[in-house]
């Protein structure tokens, strides 16, 4: 018994303080949700300091859950940080079975693999929406416009003119718009999330058993069965554990999204609040209530999936 408390009692002031960091500030917000909290209002100055006084209930929880844009931001959330999740699977999935195999050059090509993680999002953001995704400076318009000139040269041209004087020309796309602006976003993600999942996985893969891929060869068994029945079970928990791990981060995306549109199209939950934290915090701080018990949900759903691969 003395073995069990002594190990308890220290660990009990980082419990504590712990504890303290997490419930102080879940409290104010709580307390904020429920009064009338608005930093510039000429008409009712006493709003603008948090007071008892201004007890409102759940009227900012209503106003929140009765504004169009609240549910637009839900949604954008589930999407992107879906879609984000989708594709990083499965393109670590398959980059980190092609780079388990022996080639020349290997090693470096698994540095330059993981190096995109390492860039600040911020940074990421900037060099994507400007030097990758911009319709005239950036690689996509240089693509387009070389397509463009490269098609007009060759109408004139005998054999194959016909076929040339039919392609239409093409236009950039403007990922800055209202309805390209997501997918900017999911593609950056993407591109710096993949070396993650690509890093657990190729660890993963390491320990793989051999012996049981050299009797499926034997067998006959085909270079898809074998990653069907024998790679992907073996790495059923590193994804489970890589979409958990992602989930987290990717629900309070902020940065790219500012850079990207400033909301326009692609607004999320944490964008949503920051935009009604800069007047009122009342409603900010239901809304992250609101986010608070959505990331709970994803939360639970993906530890009991994680729970059942572990046990599996």
């Amino acid at each position: 018994m003395a073995n069990r408390t002594i190990p308890r009692l220290l660990q009990t002031p980082a419990v504590i303080l712990l504890l303290f960091w997490m419930l102080i500030p879940l409290g104010m917000t709580l307390f904020f949700s429920f009064i009338r909290y608005v930093l510039n209002n000429l008409r009712n100055p006493h709003w603008t300091t948090p007071s008892i006084e201004n007890w409102r209930g759940f009227g900012n929880y209503q106003f929140v859950w009765g504004q169009d844009s609240f549910w637009l931001a839900m949604k954008n959330s589930l999407v992107i940080v879906t879609s984000i999740l989708f594709l990083t699977v499965i393109l670590g999935v398959v980059i980190a079975v092609l780079i388990n195999r022996s080639f020349p050059g290997r090693g470096i090509v698994r540095v330059l693999l993981i190096s995109p993680f390492f860039v600040m999002p911020a940074v990421n953001a900037v060099l994507w929406i400007n030097m990758i995704l911009d319709p005239v400076l950036g690689l996509q318009g240089l693509a387009v416009s070389g397509i463009n000139d490269l098609s007009a040269g060759l109408k004139d041209a005998p054999l194959i003119g016909w076929f040339f004087s039919l392609w239409p020309e093409l236009e950039p796309i403007s990922f800055r718009a209202t309805q390209t602006s997501s997918i900017a976003v999911i593609m950056m993600v993407v591109w710096q999330w993949t070396p993650f999942a690509i890093l657990i996985f190729m660890t993963s893969l390491q320990s793989e058993d051999q012996q049981q891929k050299e009797a499926a060869v034997l067998d006959g068994a085909s270079t898809w069965s074998q990653f069907r029945f024998l790679t992907l079970p073996h790495l059923g928990r590193p994804i489970a554990i890589v979409v958990m791990i992602q989930a987290i981060f990717h629900l309070s995306l902020y940065a790219e999204i500012e850079i990207v549109s400033r909301g326009n199209g692609n607004k999320n939950l944490p964008y949503y609040i920051g935009e009604l934290v800069n007047n009122n915090i009342g409603a900010a701080s239901a809304a992250g209530i609101f986010a608070v018990i959505l990331a709970n949900i994803v939360a639970i759903f993906l530890l009991r999936m994680v729970g059942k691969t572990l046990m599996e």
